[in-house]
């Protein structure tokens, strides 16, 4: 009778108790992660549950289109242009306005310095010794050396040619398109032939494979588990690392003997470049700059360019206004004759439009910085080691900052255009991309041999918007062409 009463009551103690071990701790890991919220003077806000944080919420709100939403939600709820958050398992501020940008931007190496996550800290550096922080200030002066305008004029004939090359190739002879997977497949192949002069297809076509795995990898959870996307990305970053080391140790031959230009590309510029201290970058580093600055440009640059066909589709006023503005610099020239460098002074309207672009549908939607010491900031204490969020989209959608700012209005960039640190598509201060020059470029003589081409219309006229993290039509805006007659 008694081993009876045991055996009926033993699983349910086993139960309870386990259930109350769960419980408690549960509240163990909940107080220990609010714990490290807590002190005096912190910014308001809610730290969600361990590990996770607010991650979810964060974003969940830009796979709705609406990444702003997420922090103005809590910047009204707590009244404060700073507020604290946990995502991705750090103890995170978002600093929010004109202001907040303003001091972020200004303090870059004194108060704060760019942050990576780990994954890209996995995927990109070149050495267990430095960071990919570290890597990417060590490298940007020898980039905007090479990205800088009076460069970039060196290789216009270049953009020129792959550009027409690039609309003979998938636009012309074709009666609709999906506008985001062509933007794609030109910005690789440009990038790939300016910065290694891939000309090949199939070597161009062996690059991307692995390198379209390192971009969804990049931005998934850093978990590094046989078949997660960020396992697969760091097999691919590696692949793609062999292939580089051999054209790497090539050019090397080349320019040794004569048969390749110092300013043939990017690699003959970063092997002929010293720093300061008369260092030259190793091959691993070499590699991995090349490799970051293809992820850079890749998703950025393409999105920018599919939502300047988004919006051109959307507004034929806009569209006549800068069809007119192109037709106008192909009419100055003589028959066969080439756009050149000069005629980008001429396409202000063009770029007012790009800019516009931009602000609505920023492709960087912010960034992370981290404090290098405690600060205070607008009466809160913010200690070292906090990650700081700045959006280019709260203010770029700002009524405060831009009257109207759902109405799409190129306007607003003529004359002295926006108010300092109101736009800030490529960041600001210090670390404002080094790219910046580089995508003017490209996107004026895209727009150029786009318009002068097609006109267009959207098939699905409600195409929605998603952030993942780049903005992405959800079905990759696909587009009737109608060619203008020659």
């Amino acid at each position: 009778m008694v081993m009876e009463q045991y055996y009926n009551f033993h699983p349910i103690t086993l139960l309870f108790g386990f259930v109350s071990f769960l419980a408690i701790s549960l509240l163990v890991l909940f107080n220990r992660h609010r714990s490290q919220f807590t002190g005096n003077n912190l910014p308001p806000g809610n730290v969600g549950y361990p590990v996770i944080g607010e991650s979810y919420e964060f974003v969940s709100s830009a796979r709705k289109g609406h990444p702003e939403k997420f922090i103005l939600d809590r910047v009204n709820k707590h009244s404060s242009q700073v507020f604290k958050t946990s995502l991705i398992g750090e103890r995170a501020a978002f600093f929010c306005g004109t202001a907040c940008n303003k001091f972020l931007f200004s303090n870059e190496k004194k108060l704060v310095q760019v942050w990576f996550s780990s994954s890209v800290n996995k995927i990109f550096r070149s050495s267990t010794e430095t960071s990919a922080a570290e890597d990417a200030n060590k490298t940007r002066k020898m980039l905007h050396n090479f990205l800088k305008l009076n460069a970039l004029q060196r290789y216009f004939g270049i953009i020129n040619q792959c550009t027409q090359s690039h609309f003979a190739d998938s636009w012309e002879n074709q009666n609709e398109i999906h506008a985001l997977e062509l933007a794609k497949n030109y910005t690789f192949k440009l990038a790939a032939r300016l910065f290694v002069s891939l000309e090949d297809k199939a070597d161009i076509e062996k690059l991307s494979k692995p390198f379209r795995a390192v971009n969804a990898g990049t931005i998934s959870l850093p978990i590094d588990f046989p078949g997660t996307l960020f396992s697969k990305a760091i097999k691919a970053a590696n692949l793609i690392r062999k292939d580089l080391y051999k054209i790497i140790k090539q050019r090397k031959v080349d320019l040794a003997e004569g048969n390749a230009s110092p300013t043939q590309d990017m690699l003959s510029h970063m092997l002929l470049t010293c720093d300061e201290d008369g260092t030259y970058l190793k091959e691993s580093d070499i590699a991995d700059t090349i490799l970051g600055m293809l992820v850079a440009g890749f998703d950025t640059l393409s999105a920018e360019l599919t939502f300047i066909v988004k919006y051109l589709g959307e507004l034929p006023h806009i569209y006549d206004a800068v069809y007119k503005e192109q037709m106008e610099i192909v009419n100055s020239k003589a028959p066969g004759e080439p756009l050149k460098w000069e005629d980008l002074q001429k396409m202000k309207y063009s770029w007012n439009v790009a800019q516009e672009v931009l602000r609505m549908a920023p492709p960087v939607q912010g960034n992370f910085r981290e404090a290098l010491t405690d600060f205070v900031f607008n009466g809160f204490t913010i200690p070292k080691g906090w990650k700081l969020y700045w959006s280019a989209n709260l203010t770029h959608m700002s009524a405060d900052c831009f009257p109207e700012p759902e109405k799409f209005d190129p306007s607003r960039f003529e004359g002295k255009g926006p108010a300092p640190y109101t736009f800030i598509p490529f960041g600001g201060g210090p670390r404002m991309c080094p790219g910046n020059e580089y995508a003017r470029v490209v996107t004026l003589v895209f727009i150029h041999h786009l318009v002068t081409r097609f006109r267009w219309e959207k098939v699905f006229p409600d195409e929605k918007t998603t952030v993942a993290p780049f903005p992405t039509p959800d079905k990759g805006l696909p587009i009737r062409l109608y060619h203008h007659q020659k």
